[in-house]
């Protein structure tokens, strides 16, 4: 199917089956409700082949370029029927097995994951590591059923809703740093697994606290080489950094159209309206590049930090001005919609932080883009 009969199909697609798609309490409702949903959207979009385009045949997909993916998560996510965040797991997560789960994992548990039957967590980031990722020391010790796992983790997106994490452990020494970490797919139900979520600003249990007490892990779960994790996450933090910002993209450059009209018109300068205009602009530019750069099988890297910095600051200048032309309902209102741009604006304060702050990414960019010498 060539990209403008798949736009012209999902168009009438969406609009067959637009009451199902759309949430019930339109974002009102828990995380546990949205993510409900969000099982039923991906159930429908794979079950009518439009999950199913830009995946490989063999994780049960339809073969054709990720612009598929890219294009149905865009309308999704700027529609309102799912969360960027919940939608956006699977473009993090599923590439990355797909590259280096063994082909039979890959086959078995892919297909779960686009079809909304399980939900998945990435467990990265630790306490004390800060953007070090590195310096990781959750720890894995092999013994002869598998690995053993015991550790932490933390700021791990919905893991009490999660069927399956993607979990880099400390399998060599600290001195030995990214040639010591290897990657496991670890089933959130094993025995010794604790969670505990973390309440955001916005009144959300959003992320979560992770402990591994001798959590057994059987070695096909492992996930490329032994040593090898750093290559794992090496290959994920791109897609992390580019096609989930091109759907948190889509959702935002929506909630500024919906700004403009819900605002008085004597509400909004109209400089400021313009520069945060401008700033989506340069930001959808750039992720649009992105996503044929993916399409066209180029292997992303340390450039996909411009996406990330650019979201960052567009994000928050777009509630910036909702901050302004909708004052009173942000600090005060309490109908539905109200509410709603209340939590997305508290949300937007984390926008330079999650994902990797933007001091971060401006380091990354400087080292390894521009080739400015090494962090001192």
């Amino acid at each position: 199917m060539d990209l403008l009969t798949f736009r012209t199909d999902l168009d009438a697609w969406i609009e067959t089956n637009r009451a199902q798609l759309t949430p019930v309490e339109a974002g009102e409702g828990t995380l546990a409700g949205q993510l409900a949903h969000l099982a039923i959207v991906k159930k429908l979009a794979y079950d009518a082949d439009f999950g199913r385009y830009g995946w490989p045949e063999r994780v049960g997909g339809l073969g054709g370029a990720p612009i598929y993916r890219a294009l149905l998560g865009e309308r999704l996510t700027a529609e309102g029927f799912v969360q960027p965040g919940g939608w956006s797991m699977t473009e993090v997560l599923a590439p990355t097995m797909i590259d280096f789960a063994s082909p039979g994992l890959a086959a078995e548990v892919v297909p779960l994951l686009l079809s909304g039957a399980e939900h998945w967590c990435q467990g990265f980031s630790e306490p004390g590591t800060g953007s070090n990722l590195a310096a990781l020391s959750c720890k894995a010790v092999q013994t002869d059923d598998g690995w053993l796992v015991n550790g932490q983790k933390v700021w791990t997106s919905h893991a009490q809703l999660s069927d399956r994490c993607v979990l880099l452990t400390r399998t060599g020494t600290r001195e030995s740093a990214h040639r010591g970490i290897t990657a496991l797919f670890v089933d959130m139900d094993t025995p010794g697994i604790t969670v505990r979520p973390i309440e955001t600003q916005h009144g959300v249990d959003e992320f979560c606290e992770v402990f591994f007490e001798d959590v057994l892990v059987p070695d096909a779960r492992r996930l490329g080489e032994v040593g090898g994790g750093w290559a794992v996450a090496m290959d994920l933090l791109p897609y992390e950094r580019s096609t989930a910002l091109w759907h948190r993209g889509a959702f935002v450059h929506r909630r500024f159209v919906d700004l403009l009209g819900d605002a008085e018109p004597d509400a909004l300068d109209p400089r400021s309206v313009g520069e945060v205009a401008m700033k989506l602009f340069a930001l959808r530019a750039v992720s649009r590049g992105t996503q044929y750069r993916i399409s066209a099988g180029d292997r992303l890297g340390a450039e996909t930090s411009v996406d990330k910095l650019l979201l960052g600051l567009t994000e928050q200048a777009v509630y910036d001005l909702v901050a302004d032309g909708l004052a009173d309902r942000v600090v005060a209102g309490e109908d539905p919609a109200s509410r709603r741009w209340r939590s997305e604006f508290l949300y937007s304060r984390a926008a330079t932080i999650y994902g990797g702050t933007s001091e971060i990414q401006r380091n990354v960019l400087a080292r390894r883009v521009l080739g400015l010498g090494e962090e001192s």
